[in-house]
């Protein structure tokens, strides 16, 4: 008989160095013990993952593409793309046993699938990250410009940097360490409230408001524009990379409850997506900026709550996308460093640590010398449509 030569609450390791999951070893006693979320915790986490930064792009993009009309013909039709891609995600996870995107990709390609993978989610995860503290940071000097006034960045315990690096310290870098994403269940309910309420905001304005808009385009100017509010599209409801980890942590797992699951987060986003857009163009026209919520009075309590709202929000889902970034950057590191299926399962919670430390510091970093909002999503949503059009539709 093997002696255990390691064991945790996860896994044990023989004398032989076999790594057993100590899942795999529940007996038919344990069956009624919680071992995943519920589909409402599931639907949450999906609206928070895809529901988000985009938001405050989508009016302009309406623009962009040629109007109302234009931007929500290309919206239903990449719908369709979008719910079938994540539901063969899905499937795939099933086939694969997999967790997470790259692990499906290792299934689909094999070394190679696993190495572009995890590169494309780590660059993808990261560049959203930045993108996050770059929208909390916006808010942050709006709140304190309303209240303070223009020179508030003067002082040093209110300016961007410090701003962003102290309340991210206390409100996200808590959530970045937890072994499984659905941890973020309870926060990320917290979050889809938060931003409904920023889209009431948006409707609101539109009728309260005593704003001129300028033109309001009915048509593209030129038949190739309807391509420019894909990327922003993509981008907005891109959960592709956090879905599988979702996905994993639901308690009756089979594809029929993530298929109700998936449509109803989906139906819930482009509702929220849709109003922000129409309401947010008409309101503006063709002066709507690339952070809509720019274009209102700060002063006036109603709009001062939305900012504080979608910088909650924005808190609620940087730990979503550093988990994901988090598990394609391990899974490097596992190649390259710990070579062992024991080294792999010894090492787990130092790396978890330094891989999310580091993570959190270098996006703190590069937040401070980032463009502004639009030419961060811009390039996400590019990478966000290999995704959804590549990655699902490619299997050998």
């Amino acid at each position: 008989m093997e002696e255990i030569y390691y064991e945790s609450n996860d896994f044990l390791i023989t004398d032989n160095n076999e790594l057993i999951l100590t899942t795999a070893l529940s007996t038919s006693s344990n069956e009624d013990i919680d071992t995943g979320s519920n589909k409402l915790a599931v639907i949450f986490l999906i609206i928070n993952a895809a529901l988000g930064a985009g938001l405050l792009n989508f009016p302009q993009a309406f623009d962009q593409a040629g109007g109302i009309i234009t931007a929500l013909s290309v919206q239903a039709l990449l719908l369709f793309w979008i719910v079938a891609a994540l539901i063969i995600l899905a499937y795939c996870s099933d086939q694969a046993g997999a967790t997470t995107l790259q692990e499906v990709l290792e299934w689909a390609w094999g070394r190679k699938g696993l190495w572009t993978g995890s590169l494309a989610v780590a660059l993808y995860c990261f560049g959203t990250c930045i993108t996050f503290l770059i929208i909390i940071g916006d808010q942050y000097d709006r709140i304190l410009s309303s209240l303070h006034g223009s020179d508030f960045c003067h002082y040093w315990y209110m300016n961007r940097s410090f701003t962003i690096a102290t309340s991210s310290t206390l409100l996200i870098l808590p959530f970045c360490y937890s072994r499984r994403i659905d941890f973020l269940k309870y926060v990320s309910s917290l979050g889809v409230v938060e931003v409904m309420y920023v889209v009431f905001l948006i409707v609101y304005e539109k009728y309260s408001g005593e704003f001129i808009p300028g033109p309001v385009k009915t048509s593209p100017d030129h038949w190739t524009d309807v391509f420019l509010v894909i990327p922003v599209i993509c981008f907005g409801y891109q959960c592709h990379v956090s879905v599988i980890p979702i996905y994993s942590c639901l308690k009756e797992r089979n594809l029929c409850n993530f298929t109700f699951c998936v449509s109803w987060a989906i139906v819930v986003c482009a509702m929220a997506y849709t109003l922000a857009g129409v309401y947010g163009y008409l309101t503006f026209g063709l002066n709507v900026s690339s952070d809509i919520l720019e274009s209102y009075d700060s002063s006036k309590p109603v709009v001062l709550a939305g900012i504080i709202a979608i910088a909650v929000k924005t808190y609620t889902t940087y730990p979503l996308l550093l988990f994901c970034g988090r598990e394609a950057v391990a899974n490097l590191w596992c190649n390259l460093v710990d070579s062992s299926g024991v080294d792999v399962a010894l090492n787990e919670r130092r790396r978890r640590i330094i891989i999310a430390s580091s993570w959190f510091i270098l996006t703190l970093v590069v937040t401070i010398f980032s463009p502004d909002i639009g030419s961060v999503i811009d390039l996400l949503g590019s990478l966000a449509a290999i995704f959804i059009f590549v990655f699902p539709g490619r299997k050998n």
